[in-house]
């Protein structure tokens, strides 16, 4: 291992250059290098969903999730595990793939295999959705949506059409379904009395609805050199219009919607509630995809939010929680204040033991030197700055630090001893690098 203090005492100047490429290409890849969390975890998933309102999760386990399980395991390669999940009206199934797959051919195996095994499932089983993600997605940041006067209608519509699909341009950002909140949805309350008085069911109202609440093409027509499409609207614009749709003519006398019912603008029972200082409201989580960088994505919401809120009403708030970003610079300050620190003390310990003021600068340099060749080397292995090689860094901060102390000691004891500098320094990394090679293994 003492080579290489041999050739840096030979040949110094190709070790100044070195130094000059680290101290350059360190803060390019610091600047350059994703910051995240938690490391790039490549185990690929594709998360399969089918719905089907009202089906049990008996029913959706027995009769769709598990002949789809068995497709799955015939028909798909690199299959390492399957989870699925059943509860009312949904079937969940996620499927963990060896590492190293194509997931390009695994996501087109599973689509088609998806859209074959409907034909064996309930009729009126609708496309399940299809998802790929890895175990790094992660939630990042949270925004709380809430308005001083709007209800739980108004805020889930402002938030899913006008905030959600400027948040999905961001770089790296997904942007799942919003949680609380009601969706709107045209509801028809009937009188089973008034029916039966008719003699009508509740599926000839349905039928009457879908027969005249249509939108329909009629083709084109020319008028000199223009021509212009042409589209038959028989869709009610009003709840009113549609109270007045007639159901059905006999004995003289037409049945109307508002004789046997109500049209009403509601909405279906709410599957989740979020309240922000104790009033409803509605949250959005933004997930991290890819190697994004943490920072740049909550930057990306952050530059956003302002453009937004100016095309939104003035009562509408957003709220920021849970911004991961605060803690991802926390780790990052931490190591960059502990390597300081070290350096600090370890210079004005050497500075006054030693007396020597070339050992501190020695030392001064080396340890952030060390620590820009670590991020280039992680930068150029594809790595990103997260928790856990920031936490290797500080542990590397500190056994430089011990070694670097070691070392210079031992060669100022050599060169106390009378020896020139040269044999000083080879000597003294001579007795020293066995056993710093060997505690640096075990730690």
């Amino acid at each position: 291992m003492t080579w290489i203090v041999r050739v840096a005492l030979e040949r110094p100047l190709t070790f100044i250059v070195m130094a000059i490429l680290i101290v350059i290409a360190g803060p390019i890849a610091a600047m350059q290098m994703p910051t995240d969390i938690f490391p790039d975890i490549k185990i690929p998933v594709i998360g399969v969903a089918f719905q089907y309102t009202g089906l049990s999760p008996d029913e959706m386990a027995g009769r769709i999730i598990s002949p789809y399980e068995r497709a799955l395991t015939t028909t798909v390669n690199d299959i390492e595990h399957i989870e699925s999940t059943s509860i009312p009206g949904m079937g969940i199934e996620k499927i963990y793939f060896q590492p190293g797959v194509d997931i390009r051919l695994a996501n087109a195996q599973v689509t088609a295999i998806s859209q074959t095994g409907l034909k064996q499932m309930p009729p009126g089983t609708t496309p399940p959705l299809i998802l790929n993600y890895n175990a790094s997605t992660v939630p990042i940041l949270q925004l709380a949506f809430s308005g001083e006067h709007m209800s739980e209608q108004q805020v889930l519509d402002l938030a899913q059409n006008f905030v959600r699909p400027v948040l999905t341009t961001i770089p790296g950002a997904a942007i799942p379904y919003s949680y609380g909140g009601k969706v709107r949805q045209l509801q028809i309350d009937l009188d089973t009395q008034a029916l039966q008085s008719k003699g009508l069911s509740a599926q000839d109202v349905e039928n009457a609805i879908a027969a005249q609440n249509l939108i329909l093409p009629a083709g084109t027509v020319k008028f000199g050199a223009t021509q212009y499409t042409v589209k038959l609207n028989d869709a009610a614009e009003t709840i009113q219009e549609l109270n007045d749709l007639p159901i059905k003519f006999q004995n003289g006398a037409t049945t109307y919607i508002h004789d046997v019912g109500h049209v009403r603008d509601g909405n279906p029972p709410q599957q989740s509630l979020v309240h922000v200082d104790g009033a409803r409201a509605v949250l959005t989580t933004v997930l991290k995809t890819g190697t994004a960088s943490t920072l740049d994505i909550v930057q990306g919401v952050k530059d956003a939010l302002p453009k937004i809120a100016a095309t939104l009403p003035p009562s509408f708030k957003i709220s920021l929680l849970n911004d991961q970003s605060i803690f991802v610079k926390a780790a990052i300050s931490g190591v960059v204040r502990e390597g300081v620190i070290a350096a600090a003390l370890t210079s004005l310990m050497i500075l006054l033991f030693l007396g020597s003021w070339r050992s501190t600068v020695i030392i001064a340099i080396s340890i952030p030197l060390a620590i820009l060749c670590a991020l280039a080397a992680l930068y150029f292995n594809g790595q990103t700055l997260n928790i856990m090689t920031l936490g290797g860094l500080a542990l590397a901060v500190g056994i430089l630090v011990d070694d670097a102390t070691v070392t210079t000691e031992n060669i100022n004891w050599h060169l106390e001893h009378g020896k020139d500098v040269k044999t000083a320094i080879l000597d003294g990394a001579q007795q020293i690098v066995q056993p710093a090679f060997v505690s640096l293994l075990c730690i």
